[in-house]
């Protein structure tokens, strides 16, 4: 699976280095395996934020850092490419993330697909495993919009980011961006129509598994559309 996310990563354009952050020796064999630049990291760190800051910390030379989880792999080239191209362009963006429009009423329900609301201006006014907005009966529909586990950051506000402790509010929803709006920070969140499934149950790798199948027998990686 790492090694898809790799390959989708290396499509991406905008992005000058791809480092596989792990403390398992097995996944970083497996990534020397396929030719990837692996940083081990401590054990201790308790979310994948806090160790992808702790191989940010030790380089230099660059500014900003996206963060790909290692279960998404179907992640889009082109909303890397997207992320890259936003944070480049707008100095003011601390932190950004992307969504795509939810199209079925099981995935507004799944609470392993996390929902974000956005205000006019495209940033994060708050993130649930809980439907949101709430369509009270009578109330006007709106598009409701699935969160994306990817994330990009200066690398200033990311090495500070880590050194707040977790609010009450991630801790209830176990949502790590919530630290970030409890803080007052803007969370740019990008529209796309490429949708990544992330592998959080066996359920999900089903779903997978001929996806990745169709993108090998193609011979290229493509974005996945959810029409």
């Amino acid at each position: 699976m790492i090694q898809h996310v790799w390959e989708r990563c290396s499509e991406a354009e905008g992005i000058e280095r791809i480092i596989i952050a792990t403390d398992d020796m097995r996944i970083a064999e497996a990534a020397f395996a396929f030719g990837a630049e692996v940083a081990l990291t401590s054990a201790d760190c308790e979310t994948g934020t806090d160790r992808v800051a702790s191989v940010a910390k030790k380089l230099t030379g660059f500014s900003h850092v996206i963060n790909v989880q290692g279960d998404e792999p179907l992640v889009s080239p082109v909303t890397i490419t997207s992320l890259a191209a936003a944070l480049s362009q707008f100095s003011s963006i601390e932190m950004i993330t992307a969504a795509s429009i939810i199209s079925t009423p099981a995935e507004l329900k799944n609470p392993n697909a996390v929902k974000v609301v956005v205000d006019a201006n495209g940033d994060a006014l708050y993130f649930s495993r809980s439907p949101i907005p709430y369509l009270r009966e009578g109330g006007k529909k709106c598009v409701a919009y699935r969160h994306h586990g990817i994330y990009g950051y200066t690398r200033k506000y990311l090495l500070q980011f880590v050194k707040w402790k977790p609010s009450v509010l991630e801790q209830a929803e176990c949502l790590e961006q919530l630290r970030a709006l409890d803080h007052g920070t803007k969370i740019r969140v990008v529209e796309t129509d490429c949708a990544s499934i992330g592998v959080d149950t066996p359920a999900d790798a089903k779903k997978v598994k001929p996806l990745l199948e169709k993108l090998l027998k193609g011979g290229r990686s493509k974005a996945v559309s959810k029409k």
